[in-house]
């Protein structure tokens, strides 16, 4: 028999975790809408158990919050009973906030990404201890983890791996309409593109990004152009950039 896991929420982020929760474990959905819980499950393609919050006593679950961190006030009054692990996904939400609005045995932070609705999410983890090696296990059915020692370390993943994809579809995006600017029909830019990403993600597992650029940029060539242009227009330092700014917003939601 599975083991049950509780997401609270219904959104995409719920969506995702739900995607690749359902090949290991009972899946518990809790929303305020009936109806938008049953699109959720028949979007999943899986029968899964739908509770309303007036319904959802959280006594000695594990519980996977899901919500927006906006929302994190509300769940006082929606959730009853003392959960026996609380994981949340809130972007900026720390433990101590957590702990005033939901009650739990233990608490743990986590910041997957999209990409675990394929199984390929990058999860950063940290909270309890003693809760680590169940937090892996749970997490791993959706793709890689890494468990770090602060919260000050998670926000920091957040910023790369959690608002990453969000990063890469705004350079994936330039680079096709960078080819249709060219003169390339966009379909092709499309298909280009995205090969390009399929590859590089597969050789970056193994490849340092210094070596890897330097294995493709020959003396004079093509790739030491656009480099160069790339570098005079501030693209490292914009990535840099970015990375700075979504971690202070982290640490003030």
């Amino acid at each position: 028999m599975k083991e049950k896991i509780t997401l609270l929420g219904n959104g995409n982020m719920a969506y995702a975790l739900a995607s690749g929760l359902v090949l290991h474990y009972d899946v518990e959905i809790v929303g305020r809408d009936k109806e938008k819980l049953q699109l959720f499950e028949e979007k999943l393609q899986t029968q899964i158990t739908k509770t309303l919050y007036s319904d959802f006593n959280a006594t000695n679950k594990t519980v996977i919050l899901c919500v927006k961190p906006a929302n994190i006030t509300a769940m006082k009054t929606l959730i009853s009973g003392e959960a026996k692990t609380l994981y949340s996904v809130l972007a900026g939400t720390s433990i101590e906030k957590l702990k005033l609005n939901i009650q739990a045995k233990n608490y743990v932070r986590a910041m997957p990404n999209l990409a675990a609705n394929i199984g390929k999410s990058m999860t950063t983890l940290t909270g309890e201890i003693t809760c680590k090696d169940e937090a892996i296990a749970i997490f791993s059915a959706i793709g890689a983890t890494l468990w770090v020692s602060s919260q000050k370390e998670l926000d920091i993943a957040t910023a790369l791996a959690g608002s990453g994809p969000a990063y890469l579809a705004l350079i994936a995006e330039a680079f096709a309409d960078g080819a249709v600017k060219q003169g390339l029909k966009r379909d092709d830019a499309m298909t280009l593109m995205r090969g390009l990403f399929l590859g590089f993600g597969e050789i970056i597992q193994k490849t340092h990004p210094a070596l890897l650029k330097d294995a493709v940029m020959s003396p004079g060539g093509t790739t030491a152009a656009g480099y160069s242009a790339m570098e005079e227009n501030g693209v490292r330092f914009g990535c840099m950039k970015a990375i700075e700014a979504a971690y202070k917003r982290a640490t003030e939601l």
